[in-house]
Formats: structure tokens, sequence, C-alpha cells
């Protein structure tokens, strides 16, 4: 390998924080959107719109978590250009992605009947919920174009570790989404079809500020658009890393969410209020793990610098500091959700079948907080150091782990194993991901 130079920095605890608290704040507030639309349909007292909507939201993030790839990879690529300096900032990483997000999600508009028929045929609602659904579904895709686009840029800001920008966009986002949302169900009285709209206006007012935040930091649009080089901006060494990345980084999120939607499947066949206890569950459940992604992305940014300016120290304590705050956090945040689970679930829905359900299981959910904490923070760690075969693997090895933990479990436990075997599958990523590392690290920093 040919010898790169090496720019030493510092890494201190001030920096995780200084990036990792405003990421958290800005991660949280998307399952509060999960939380706070299951609440408004929730509390219509209507099992199959609350059924609807939840396979809708699952179908969502199984579809754009493919596409996730526009988060992680610019982010990674960005923090290494930053580490290395690069004097435009990651331009070309985020205006390639901008590129890819308008494309894919036209296509999604455009494929709206397939992919809709797949979704049906996989999740096996019952009829009152796939109607539910496919109201949710038409509405909820044209939001595609901008969720996208939106993906691209926060993975430009939080690469260069602008995270208060970053929190302020999806902060927005979430705002208006949740805004909307209870003003066009109990306003206007659109149902499950409000609830999407609401999601629909959050992300194309987060994508038109965005893109002019960008533009501002470059001096303008012309002046952006002037520093865009059409020959470097199609360099086929380039594009060759990013479609990589990009793959890996799209089977990756693929297994991740095949995991949560056999979890949602499993529920569904087991009837609507497995499925909705389930769902309120998996919603507070992400809370913990939105706010512990605040760490990953601190490792990302921290780690991909230290990456790029070719500087193992940096690296190691980094990924030190990250672990050691999750241990704390975590726990807390097991804790919280626990003993503040039953009122959150009693605000959640009305129904009382659905409550008992979810109390039941709740003390497995907010497990999910501590088991999760080392993936988390892993997949950060590798996604900086663009380490994106490592993720691929291991986290395909972990689906599998996790599908036959699942159908030994839910034969003796129920559903119950179906959440043993989710924290399993948690501890099995964090495991694979430190071991892939721990191999990769002298050709990563080669000098």
């Amino acid at each position: 390998m040919a010898s790169r130079p090496t720019y030493p920095f510092d890494v201190r605890s001030a920096d995780v924080w200084k990036i990792a608290l405003p990421a958290s704040v800005a991660f949280i507030t998307e399952p509060m959107v999960g939380i706070v639309d299951i609440t408004v349909i929730g509390r219509l007292g209507d099992a199959a719109l609350l059924g609807g909507l939840v396979l809708g939201a699952i179908v969502f993030d199984f579809i754009f978590a493919l596409a996730y790839f526009l988060r992680l990879g610019t982010a990674g690529l960005t923090a290494q250009s930053v580490g290395a300096r690069d004097p435009k900032d990651g331009l070309m990483h985020v205006a390639r992605a901008i590129g890819l997000a308008v494309i894919i999600g036209l296509a999604m508009i455009v494929l709206s009947s397939a992919l809709l028929w797949v979704s049906v045929v996989t999740l096996q609602p019952e009829p009152a919920v796939e109607v539910a659904l496919a109201e949710y579904f038409q509405v909820r895709l044209l939001s595609a174009p901008f969720s996208l686009i939106n993906y691209a840029l926060l993975g430009w800001f939080y690469g260069r570790a602008a995270a208060r920008t970053g929190m302020l966009l999806q902060l927005l986002i979430h705002g208006v989404n949740i805004a909307l949302s209870i003003a066009f169900v109990y306003g206007l009285h659109w149902g499950v079809a409000g609830a999407a709209a609401g999601t629909v206006a959050g992300h194309v007012v987060a994508a038109l500020i965005g893109l002019y935040l960008v533009a501002r930091h470059y001096g303008g649009f012309r002046a952006t658009l002037e520093k865009i080089v059409p020959a470097e901006l199609v360099d086929p060494v380039a594009l060759r890393r990013m479609f990589g990345l990009s793959r890996d980084l799209m089977i990756r999120s693929g297994a991740l969410m095949s995991a949560y939607a056999y979890f949602a499947a499993q529920g569904s066949r087991a009837g609507e209020i497995t499925l909705a206890s389930n769902a309120i569950l998996l919603n507070m459940m992400m809370v913990s793990a939105f706010f512990l992604d605040g760490l990953a992305q601190a490792s990302e940014q921290l780690c991909g610098k230290a990456v790029g300016a070719n500087w193992r120290p940096a690296f190691e304590r980094a990924t030190s500091l990250a672990l050691t705050a999750g241990i704390a956090i975590s726990t807390g945040l097991a804790l919280v959700l626990y003993f503040g689970g039953p009122v959150i679930i009693d605000l959640m829905t009305t129904s009382e079948p659905v409550r008992e359900a979810a109390r039941h299981y709740l003390w497995l959910a907010a497990l999910c907080a501590i088991t999760g904490m080392p993936a988390f923070v892993y997949d950060g760690i590798l996604t900086g150091a663009t380490l994106n075969g490592a993720m691929r693997n291991g986290m395909l090895v972990s689906l599998v782990l996790f599908l036959g933990a699942a159908l030994v479990m839910q034969q003796t436990m129920g559903n119950a194993g179906l959440w043993v075997a989710l924290n399993l599958f948690f501890l099995a990523r964090a495991g694979i991901y430190w071991w892939s590392l721990e191999r990769r690290k002298p050709a990563l920093f080669a000098a």
C-alpha cells in the first residue's frame, strides 16, 4: 500500500459530546414521530387503522433503510476528507449522493404499485389492516426523493462535525411532521393518510432548507455549482468507491431491516393485539437506540477523521470514549424505559388488551438499550472507517443467527422468545464487528 501523509490530532471527551449530544437530540425525534403517529391513530380506538399505520411505517423503514447508505456513506467519506484536509470539504461526495438520491426517489414513486404488492404479500395483513396500509403507503411514498436528499445532506453535515446544523434539520423534519400529523388527523380527519402527509411535508421543507445551507457554505448556489467539476463528479475511481460502499451498506441495511420486518411479521401473524403491543414497545426501544446513535455519530466522525489523517491513536481514543459513555447512558435509558414504560404505554393506546400485552414484554424491550449499545457504537466506528465489507458480512451473519434463535425460541417461549432473539441479535452484531475491526486495524493505518 502506498504511504499516506499523517495529520496527528487529539480526541478529548468534549469532542465526543460536542457531536454526540446534538446528534442524540436530533435522532431521538425520529422514533418520537413514530410514537406520536401511533398515539394519534391509536387513540382513535381502531386496531385495524393502528395496524395499517404500524405496518406502513415498517415498510418505509425497510425501503428507506436500503438507501441509508446515502447518509452513512456520505458521512464516512466526508469525515475522511476532513481528516485528509480536502479543500472542498467533501463537496463532491455530497453532490454525488444527492444525484443518486433523486434517481432512487423517483424510481420508488414509479414502482409504487409493485412495492405495495410486495409489502402486502410479505406482511400478510388482515383485510381491514391492508386497506389502511395501502392508504398510508400511497401518500407517504411522495416523500421519497426528499427523504433521500435529506439523508445525503445529513451525512455531509455530520461528516464535517456540524452536528448542531444536522440536529436542527432533523428537528425541523420531525417538528413539522408531528404538528401537521396531529392537524391532518384530528383537524381534517384524514386518518392514516393525514399521518403520512405530515411526514411528506416535513421532508420537503427540510430538504429545501438543507440545500440552501450547503450552498451558503460555498458562497451561494452559483459558487457551489462552479466548484462541482463535471469530470471530477463522474470520476471512475470515485464512483467505483461510492457504488462499492453503497452496495455493501445497502446489503447491511437490508439485513438489519429484514430482522425488524421478520419481527413485525411474526407479530402480525399472531393477531392485532400482539402486532400493536410489539409496535409500541419497538418504538419505545427505538427511542433509546436513536439516542445512542448520537454516540455512533461521534464515533463515525472522529474515527473517519482519524482514518483520513492516518492517525491510529485518535481512532483508539474515540472508540474507547464512545463505548465508556455508552455503558452509562444505555443503563440509564434501560431504567427509564422500564419504570416509565407503563405510563407511556397507557398514553399510546386506549386498548386494555394491547396495554396488558405491552406491559408483559416491557422488560425485554428495555433490556435492548443495554444489549444494543455496543452494536450501535461499532456501526459508527466501521462506517467512519468505511469498512463496508465488514459491516455487510457482520450484519448478514447476525441476521442468520437471529432467525435461527427466533425460530427455536418462539416454539417454547412464544412472543417472549422473539424479544430474546432480538437481544441476542444485537450482541452478535457487536461481537462480530469487534472481531472484524481488530483484524483490519493494521492495514487501516498502514504507513
